[in-house]
């Protein structure tokens, strides 16, 4: 089995990473401590989890079910938005030299919408933005999943990332969850998504010991090095079914348009009847 992702994929990793291809930008004040009043759909105490697959092999989640109503009734209008916080472990230099591997206007702006939302994060991002992984990481409005140490890919071919070998990863989500620790980071849930949305069943066995469920997506943003908010915004309000999962990115030089499309897509979603979920009560509500 080995499943890649489309994430409008032309500029998804460009010398192997889905970080970093803008101009440096003068760095920012770390985003405020989260108020008394952020709102409820906090993580819940114990996140839920899928069984492993055979063998022990890890679990995959990629949207709700939309079977979801007794007697055919129609299914809850709900869609995670999640957020990719990428940094390869090799970027330390272009982060030194400017480059913004962050995006606090975002993360801003999804606060002033109170929009619950889940961040994949990788160890190196937290290692590089400690203050501000932890002011996410103890807002309750967040929850943080890994998204692997290096950013390095657990498949091959994937977009051009250097690969991780089967026997380092486990100890790659390990080591992400330890600087999530370092950072001070509490909202933390056990899920974890492939670099580049790559993996295959060595991947699904490898990563058995991590006791991790792994989240995938059905709606790709496109976001990815994209300039057009707007083509962002309706690839993603095309794609919204209830129940779906969204793949954006919380990187200012990889994804620039991220912060205008979520403007459009969030107040369109509401509109139309939809509310917004971390992925814990995303999958907590699966059949």
């Amino acid at each position: 089995m080995r499943k890649t992702t489309t994430l409008a994929v032309a500029g998804v990793l460009t010398g192997a990473a889905l970080t970093g291809c803008g101009g440096p930008a003068p760095a920012p004040a770390p985003p405020p401590a989260p108020t008394a009043s952020a709102p409820a759909s906090a993580t819940p105490e114990k996140p839920p989890t899928m069984a492993p697959g055979p063998a022990g092999r890890t679990p995959v989640f990629e949207r709700r079910p939309t079977d979801r109503g007794a007697g055919g009734s129609a299914a809850e209008k709900v869609v995670a938005l999640t957020f990719d916080a990428d940094m390869t472990a090799d970027q330390g230099p272009r982060a030194a030299s400017g480059e913004r591997f962050d995006n606090p206007e975002l993360v801003a702006l999804l606060r002033r919408l109170k929009v619950p939302s889940t961040v994949f994060m990788t160890g190196r991002w937290a290692e590089e933005y400690p203050a501000q992984a932890k002011a996410i990481g103890t807002d309750p409005l967040f929850e943080i999943a890994n998204h692997s140490y290096s950013h390095h890919a657990f498949s091959s071919p994937c977009y051009g990332l250097p690969v991780v070998g089967k026997a380092a990863m486990a100890r790659e989500v390990e080591r992400t969850f330890t600087a999530f620790r370092k950072a001070g980071v509490r909202n933390v849930v056990p899920y974890f998504r492939f670099p580049g949305g790559c993996y295959d069943d060595a991947a699904l066995r490898a990563l058995g010991p991590a006791n991790v469920t792994a989240v995938q997506w059905d709606v790709v943003s496109g976001d990815a090095f994209a300039t057009d908010a707007d083509a962002v915004a309706e690839q993603v309000l095309d794609g919204v079914r209830p129940g779906s999962l969204v793949v954006m990115h919380c990187t200012r030089s990889a994804a620039p348009a991220t912060e205008a499309a979520v403007r459009r897509i969030v107040p369109e979603l509401r509109e139309r009847g939809y509310r917004f979920v971390k992925v814990s009560e995303l999958m907590a509500d699966r059949p």
